[in-house]
């Protein structure tokens, strides 16, 4: 049951419509207002699953605007619930603003979790979950595009990668001239629809198959890639900056750049020059 004066951020499927869960539709039943990136796009589900609550939209453009309105209508005691096209909303989708502010505005916001496409293809990609970072949408231009995935190919934990149908060649094209043909990637296309496809293989082989292929090239993609394997000769020293990071982390809190990687170099035994650019790259500079 939905409770007044409380925003509810609610999951809907990434694609097949079955995969709303009880409590979703119980609460997109029950609150006064329905938030939706696209109503069109959104209103099939809701009739789908028997919901008839009034839908209101809330996207990139009108978020600002929309969100001092919707406090406004939850501090009448009302209620609300925010959805977004597919998934989990706030990932790599508008949500984040009008969270910010009900928190800001003393609104309770609570979650109803469910489908997310990047834990869909995260545990179906065969590479390790035990860490791993979500970057969301390459940039367009190829060159920033490059610029973008450089030091993501110095990472050693597992990457996840959103991207749209006419630009994934072309992406992969680049991922290969920054990650190199041979790193290992599972492409995710159209989770959970009739169509689904997974292709487990090292990137040139992924290009390759998409290329060949025309109905490879459409639908949504989520891009599982392989963190960086140093070679058995680099792996001492590929763990020493392990450890540098997170002594430097913990030590950067508390002191100065130079007297951080004073401390850190004697910890972790290497050069103070070498600890210090480690330290004003971790801050940034």
């Amino acid at each position: 049951m939905s409770s007044e004066n409380t925003l509810y951020i609610v999951a809907t499927p990434i694609g097949n419509r079955d995969d709303m869960s009880a409590r979703a539709i119980q609460t997109l039943q029950q609150v006064d207002r329905i938030y939706a990136e696209d109503t069109r796009h959104s209103l099939p589900l809701l009739r789908h699953h028997g919901i008839e609550t009034r839908l209101w939209t809330l996207h990139e453009h009108n978020e600002e605007a929309r969100s001092t309105e919707i406090i406004t209508h939850l501090q009448t005691g009302a209620s609300a619930a925010l959805i977004t096209d597919a998934g989990t909303p706030l990932i790599s989708d508008p949500g984040f603003k009008l969270v910010r502010a009900c928190q800001a505005a003393g609104i309770k916001v609570s979650p109803v979790p469910g489908a997310c496409a990047v834990t869909a293809a995260l545990c179906v990609s065969g590479l390790p979950t035990d860490r791993f970072q979500f970057v969301g949408f390459p940039p367009a231009k190829s060159s920033a595009r490059q610029s973008w995935l450089q030091p993501l190919a110095q990472l050693t934990h597992t990457l996840v990668i959103y991207e749209s149908p006419h630009r994934i060649i072309d992406s992969l094209k680049d991922m290969i001239g920054q990650f190199g043909e041979q790193r290992l990637i599972t492409l995710a296309r159209e989770l959970t629809k009739r169509f689904e496809t997974l292709i487990h293989a090292p990137l040139g082989e992924v290009l390759a198959a998409v290329e060949a292929d025309a109905n490879q090239q459409k639908g949504e993609f989520v891009l599982v890639v392989a963190g960086l394997q140093p070679a058995d000769g680099d792996e001492a020293a590929a763990q020493v900056i392990v450890d540098l990071d997170k002594t430097l982390s913990v030590l950067l809190l508390h002191l100065p750049p130079k007297t951080a990687a004073k401390c850190a170099a004697e910890l972790c035994s290497i050069t103070k020059k070498q600890a210090y650019d480690r330290a004003l790259k971790l801050q940034g500079r």
